[in-house]
């Protein structure tokens, strides 16, 4: 299991795109899926916690509704999917949550790991990627784009979010990397696709671990 992380506009989805053209070029098969999405209900959770219209909803509310969306997708996609063998590509999981709900929104950590370990079901990915930018670079890059619920809390809380991310690299240096994510796509696919072939050549990788 692969997770692709990072700040609001790194490059996630560019990445999982090139990523996963990749896998099925050398013929391994993979199941690519977003956070919060991939199942009905995480798709309804992700529109509504995206939505500026709900400014109100408290960070804590905020931790459950994303852990809520994260048991379905573990529930109905990727333990199949494990278990049938297949690679799974992720658009966040839980290190976004240690990150934005953890660093960003200043829950407790513990809080934060104790949710994502019943959210999970104990299945964490075998390599995490970080596209890490400057929360400033990656706003000038977004233009005049509307900015979701989230993205409104504005530079501080992404700093913030992007420390978290640089804790959990510090902390799990073997399964998490960080990578720039401010130079030309394809540069950025080459450095993840480096990381990911040293990920398949180990003969415990893609299944779940705890």
């Amino acid at each position: 299991m692969i997770a692709l992380e990072g700040s609001d506009g790194a490059g996630k989805t560019t990445q999982a795109h090139l990523l996963g053209e990749y896998l099925s070029a050398k013929g391994i098969a993979c199941v690519s899926v977003r956070e919060p999405g991939g199942t009905d209900l995480g798709e309804a959770i992700r529109n509504l916690v995206l939505d500026p219209a709900h400014p109100e909803i408290d960070p804590v509310a905020e931790l459950f509704l994303f852990a809520a969306a994260r048991a379905q997708l573990v529930r109905e996609v990727i333990r199949p999917a494990l278990a049938s063998g297949q690679v799974v590509l992720v658009e966040r999981y839980a290190h976004s949550t240690v990150a934005y709900q953890g660093y960003g929104a200043g829950i407790d950590l513990g809080v934060v790991d104790l949710v994502n370990r019943w959210a999970t079901g104990g299945i964490v990915p075998d390599l995490t990627i970080v596209l890490d930018a400057d929360p400033a670079t990656l706003k000038s890059r977004r233009g005049h784009l509307v900015d979701d619920r989230i993205e409104q809390r504005g530079l501080a809380f992404q700093r913030r979010v992007r420390e978290g991310y640089w804790a959990c690299a510090a902390g799990d240096p073997d399964r998490v990397s960080l990578i720039d994510a401010t130079r030309d796509e394809f540069a950025v696919h080459r450095d993840i696709v480096a990381r990911v072939d040293t990920t398949l050549a180990d003969p415990s990788a893609t299944r779940a671990r705890s």
